[in-house]
């Protein structure tokens, strides 16, 4: 047969938290009060001062075709600010500002690897990270993590899945969807194996402006000289600015690779939404007590939810230290004694499919993130909310 659909396409899962996400705006359309802890989207409004520039840009005609790489001023801010933080000199030329962060590491991947390569993948780790890889015809090399450990991955384990065939290493810290922060020494020992078998380091740092404790960002490029020049590391305005829906992601890595993404991209996309990155630029140069204020109700939010379900008898839970996540494991749970549809519950799915229509909550199975037992709370939604849905939940587990 001619016409088919590819074989990796058929192999590609659907994101699991918007499929619940979706399930769950189903029934709020039918007049069910569902409380969503399922996407990890800021319910804050997009600062006035940014939507401010949005609209200043479309008056002023900014409406049009931008380089592909995106439009000279907010590449130079990106530097900037990378620079400030890193304290290495960064150029616009190593910049590329893509359709949000998720396009930024599918521009990655299609840039550094081959058939047959391999990453390295902490897990639990974000749902799309895996199929990105497999959509390249490369390999996910998983290494699992448990909150008995704080999701920190034992080294050994990531040395044995070393091979000749590993392209890169990936961090993700703080984590989706841990909140995990790793330690200094984890990410500096993951650096030095990337050295020694040469391979890549992509760094998704999306939160990490939400850090809690007093803790500050520790990225991957800030270890050495030699580090850095193998580190790609993946951003945007999304998570930070409550700017999810803008579309505005980056990537900051060698000018080769840079120049090959810029190239990509213009063969996929063009550039991105051009009000939107005027948009971005202002949050970026605007002032930022926005991101402390949000930063800051996050870490309230993660205090209570944490706590409550740290009470809950049978919920194991690590504190995160940034993001706005709580992951709890649930495996207790998964013996039989509660039921849906007249089944028995054996699996963290069908787990959170009962809680959707008994509780009316919507949270996400860990087996998403490559975690049996565990299921995802995104405290993204107010401390009024986050109450009545730890009730909901607890009432829910015979509690």
């Amino acid at each position: 047969m001619a016409r088919h659909i590819s074989a990796r396409i058929k192999r590609l899962r659907p994101s699991a938290t918007f499929k619940l996400d979706t399930a769950a705006k189903e029934l709020q359309r039918q007049g069910v009060d569902v409380i969503s802890f399922a996407l990890g989207e800021p319910d804050f409004p997009t600062p006035k001062h940014i939507c401010d520039a949005a609209a200043e840009a479309m008056a002023a005609g900014k409406t049009k075709y931008t380089p592909a790489a995106g439009i000279p001023e907010l590449r130079e801010a990106i530097a900037a600010k990378l620079s400030r933080e890193l304290g290495h000199e960064y150029k616009p030329s190593q910049v590329v500002v893509s359709n949000g962060g998720k396009h930024a590491l599918m521009n990655v991947w299609q840039c550094i690897l081959e058939p047959d390569d391999e990453v390295i993948i902490i897990a639990p780790y974000w749902v799309s990270y895996a199929d990105q890889v497999e959509l390249c015809n490369a390999v996910p090399k998983v290494i699992p993590t448990t909150a008995d450990t704080d999701f920190q991955p034992d080294l050994d384990d990531v040395r044995k899945a070393l091979s000749p065939r590993t392209a890169a290493i990936l961090i993700n810290s703080p984590s989706n969807p841990t909140g995990a922060v790793l330690e200094r020494g984890i990410i500096e020992a993951l650096a030095q194996m990337a050295v020694e078998v040469d391979a890549w380091i992509v760094s998704d740092e999306i939160y990490r402006d939400i850090l809690f404790d007093g803790r500050s960002h520790f990225s991957a490029a800030m270890v050495s000289e030699e580090v850095r020049e193998r580190t790609i590391i993946c951003d945007g305005v999304s998570k930070t600015y409550s700017m999810t829906g803008w579309r505005i992601g980056w990537l900051v890595a060698p000018e080769d690779v840079a120049k090959a993404a810029g190239n990509l991209q213009g063969q996929e996309t063009s550039n991105p939404n051009s009000i939107a990155q005027w948009a971005a630029l202002a949050a970026l140069q605007g002032p930022q007590d926005c991101v402390e204020e949000m930063r800051a109700e996050f870490e309230r939010r993660r205090d209570y939810i944490i706590g409550a379900l740290a009470e809950i008898e049978g919920v194991k839970i690590s504190k995160p230290g940034g993001a706005f996540y709580a992951f709890p494991e649930v495996s207790a749970f998964l013996e039989g004694q509660l039921e849906y549809n007249g089944q028995p519950i054996r699996d963290d799915l069908t787990l959170c499919e009962y809680l959707l229509h008994a509780a009316r909550i919507s949270v996400v199975p860990g087996s998403a993130f490559g975690a049996d037992g565990y299921v995802r709370f995104s405290f993204a939604t107010s401390l009024e909310r986050i109450q009545e849905g730890i009730r909901r939940f607890r009432e829910a587990l015979g509690q």
